[in-house]
């Protein structure tokens, strides 16, 4: 008869069973979220990140933003309260990967879209102690003088097309010229600048 010391003493069999375990539970919670409207469907009035957006995306995620400030507000009093209504999956339908979070050295830049100027931002990356005089965060002068690079953008956005992103061919077509004269700056504020717009109204 199978008992559980058998279990415990056979380290084969744990892990085996240990595994079976943990696919199973995890199937459970996950499986059912790739058929749920609220994770799949886009919350309304959201669209796909424009080439400018997009190349910000990247550069935001190249410098490492991420390891500062998260992007979602949990449903807690204290944080609806400080960013306005609690993070929804829909919200992140476009994005991949998505730029959810805990660390907070500084705040949470989910709700920051519309928050600020582009004046405003642009000081910010360029000393963020001339408008946060407490602030730690270093300075990113070098996005101001350094050009988008266009050569990717068209394959980047034809590759979203294949998971869902609805990019019409002429959008992607005009890409390298909405792209055409910017620097990494103004992609780095328009992508700040879309963040949370789409967010659904605080109760």
């Amino acid at each position: 008869m199978f008992s559980h010391k058998i279990l415990e003493k056979n380290i084969g069999l744990l892990m085996i069973l240990t595994f079976v375990a943990v696919s199973i539970g995890g199937m459970v919670q996950i499986v059912p979220l790739f058929f749920q409207k609220s994770t799949t469907q886009p919350i309304e009035g959201l669209k796909p990140y424009t080439a400018l957006q997009l190349e910000g995306r990247d550069i935001y995620i190249r410098e490492g933003c991420y390891n500062c400030h998260s992007q979602m507000i949990r449903p807690f009093r204290a944080e609806t309260e400080r960013y306005g209504h609690y993070s929804v999956a829909s919200e992140f339908v476009y994005d991949r990967p998505f730029q959810w979070g805990s660390k907070r050295t500084g705040p949470d830049l989910h709700r920051v879209g519309g928050r600020y100027s582009d004046e405003w931002h642009f000081v910010h990356l360029m000393n963020p102690r001339d408008v946060v005089p407490e602030s730690n965060m270093p300075a990113y002068q070098w996005l101001d003088t350094t050009p988008v690079d266009a050569s990717v953008i068209q394959a980047k956005m034809r590759t979203l097309t294949l998971v869902g992103h609805p990019y019409s061919d002429e959008e992607i077509a005009n890409a390298p010229k909405e792209l055409e004269g910017k620097t990494e700056m103004q992609a780095m504020i328009a992508y700040l600048q879309v963040l949370g717009t789409s967010a659904p109204k605080a109760k």
